[in-house]
């Protein structure tokens, strides 16, 4: 299931804690981010059995423009996370909010 950008900087302004994943390269995330942990996709997919966070949790996906994202939020539903989101249109979208 996606989450819109203007829902995501909402719940970051209220000050939830949410678990965001950042599919990106470091430097890509190192250029601009909005918190959250970053691993990138291929270290993702070979590392799932390494995450710490419960199958049930929510977890958010962000990358670029939204198509890594949704790529790891198939993985991790393959792999038993039931409440997997991907941010639509990435980081970008956030950050047009911003402008």
């Amino acid at each position: 299931m996606d989450i819109s950008a203007n829902e995501l900087k909402e719940r970051l302004d209220k000050g939830e804690a949410l678990h965001i994943i950042d599919v990106r390269d470091q430097l890509e995330y190192h250029t601009f981010n909005i918190g959250g942990v970053n691993i990138p996709l291929g270290k993702l997919t070979t590392g799932i059995d390494d995450l710490e966070f419960d199958e049930e949790d929510e977890l958010i996906l962000i990358c670029a423009h939204g198509i890594r994202s949704k790529t790891a939020v198939q993985v991790l539903e393959q792999s038993g996370f039931t409440n997997v989101r991907n941010l639509k249109g990435g980081i970008l979208s956030i950050r047009k909010l911003n402008s």
